[in-house]
C-alpha cells in the first residue's frame, strides 16, 4: 500500500454536482469538503479545546501526553462549524434529505501532541454505533443503526507528520459481509476488529490531511486508523457521527436509496474481497 493525496475532494464553500459526489463516495468511502466552515471558526473551537486540555499552547513542556480526549462541545463556533450551508447539502446527497438530524454541537475530540510514547488506540477499526437496552458496549449492524456517516472535522492545519486518521480507501465494501452473520442484533467492534482489519488489508491507503475548516465525510463501515504524531504542533480533530433521522434501510420499495445505503448493498452483494463495478469516477480532486 502506498499513501496518496485524498480523493474526492470538493472545492472551498460548494459542492460538486450530485454525481461526481454520489460516484467519488461510493468508490472510495469518503469525500473531503475543503473549507467545510470558516478558519477563524476552527480557530475559535481550537482555543476552546486547549482550555479543556490543561496544557499552554506555547509551552511543549506541559505536552504530556501522546494524546488528550475531550468529550461534547456544545458551545456556539462548534454549532457554527457543524451546520455550515455546504455541510448540510452534502448531507442532503449522502444521506438524503430529512433523513438525518442537524447536530447542535461536536463531541468525540482526539487531540494528538507530538510525543515519543507510541499511541496504543492505533489499531485498524471501524466505529460502534448504537447501544442496545442492556448491552455494555456499542454495537454495530449491517444497516448502520444509529450513525449515518462518520465525519472528521479538522480545526488545525494537518500534514503527513502530524497524525492525520489513515483512511483505507474503498474499505466501506469489505466491512458489510464481515456484519452480514450477526443480523438486526449487530455485534462489537472488538468481536469483528480482527476480521474487518483482514478483510480491508488490500485497499490503498490515505491521509486525512488538510486545513484547519476541512470536513471529512465518510461512510459509517469506512475502515480508519490513528497513527504517532510526529510534527511539532498538536492535531485538534472531531470525529463525530452524523445521525439518522430515520432507520438507514437496505430494502426501498420505491428504490430511493441513499448512497450510504447503496454502497451497503454492493458491498452486501460483491464477491469477497472484490469491490463491485461501479463505474469509473470523474477525476474531481
Amino acid at each position: 500500500m502506498t499513501d496518496r493525496e485524498p480523493t474526492g475532494r470538493i472545492l472551498p464553500g460548494r459542492l460538486l454536482p450530485g454525481h461526481f459526489l454520489r460516484n467519488r463516495f461510493l468508490r472510495d468511502g469518503f469525500v473531503k469538503v475543503e473549507g467545510a466552515f470558516a478558519r477563524s471558526t476552527a480557530q475559535e473551537c481550537a482555543a476552546l479545546l486547549w482550555e479543556q486540555t490543561g496544557c499552554d499552547p506555547d509551552d511543549p513542556a506541559t505536552w504530556t501526553e501522546p494524546v488528550h480526549w475531550v468529550g461534547g462541545m456544545a458551545q456556539a463556533p462548534f454549532a457554527e462549524a457543524a451546520n455550515t450551508p455546504v455541510l448540510h447539502a452534502a448531507f442532503d446527497l449522502l444521506v438524503g434529505a430529512g433523513r438525518w438530524a442537524p447536530r447542535s454541537g461536536l463531541g468525540s475530540f482526539p487531540l494528538r501532541f507530538p510525543h515519543p510514547v507510541e499511541p496504543d488506540d492505533a489499531g485498524w477499526h471501524i466505529d460502534a454505533s448504537f447501544l442496545p437496552p442492556g448491552a455494555r458496549q456499542y454495537r454495530v449492524n449491517t444497516r448502520s443503526e444509529g450513525r449515518a456517516l462518520l465525519m472528521l472535522f479538522l480545526f488545525t492545519d494537518v500534514a503527513e507528520a502530524d497524525a492525520p486518521t489513515r483512511i483505507r480507501i474503498g474499505s466501506h465494501l469489505d466491512v458489510p459481509p464481515v456484519l452480514r452473520p450477526y443480523g438486526e442484533e449487530g455485534t462489537s467492534i472488538f468481536t469483528v476488529a480482527k476480521e474487518v482489519d483482514e478483510a480491508s488489508a488490500h485497499r490503498p491507503l490515505a491521509l486525512a490531511t488538510g486545513q484547519a475548516g476541512d470536513v471529512y465525510l465518510c461512510h459509517p463501515f469506512l475502515v480508519h486508523a490513528a497513527q504517532p504524531h510526529h510534527g511539532s504542533r498538536p492535531r485538534f480533530l472531531a470525529q463525530p457521527p452524523l445521525h439518522p433521522a430515520e432507520p438507514l434501510r437496505l430494502e426501498r420499495p420505491d428504490g430511493a436509496y441513499s448512497p450510504v445505503e447503496l454502497a451497503i448493498r454492493a458491498g452486501l452483494a460483491a464477491p469477497p474481497r472484490e469491490a463491485p463495478t461501479l463505474g469509473p469516477a470523474p477525476d474531481i480532486g
